[in-house]
């Protein structure tokens, strides 16, 4: 089952607060009694409902880097992830590299492509080809 989501746990906990039993309020939001137990400790345990911070390493890039890198790269198909790294800092002012692009732009959906170096053909040659 998915996490719930912020907005969702501040309505689980309005409706504890309405003197309504644990089970009462899986059953209305649709999840696990335990769900609704841990979200009710965890506000009594740090005050907040909110994510705590994950573990692992942090990333290179902002988010609104990488979204400006997917919007270069729409804009300008032929782009390469070489390039394109050359020519963003992340963050602290520091190069990263073609793969970090690379891997930005999958996550979004997105090739960087170099453009064909070769004859142009037209329909005609083509065909005689």
């Amino acid at each position: 089952m998915s996490r719930l989501s912020e907005v969702d746990r501040h309505r689980a906990l309005g409706l504890l607060q309405a003197v309504l039993p644990i089970s009462e309020v899986s059953l209305r939001m649709n999840v696990s009694r335990t769900t609704i137990f841990r979200v009710r400790q965890r506000l009594h345990e740090t005050d907040t409902v909110s994510d705590r911070p994950r573990s692992g390493r942090p990333r290179c890039t902002a988010q609104r880097q990488e979204r400006n890198l997917a919007r270069n790269h729409i804009n300008n198909r032929f782009l390469s992830a070489s390039a394109s790294s050359r020519q963003t800092r992340g963050r602290n002012y520091k190069r990263f590299s073609a793969n970090t692009v690379r891997r930005r732009l999958s996550t979004s959906g997105l090739r960087a492509c170099c453009p064909y170096i070769g004859p142009i053909l037209t329909q005609r040659l083509r065909h005689q080809r």
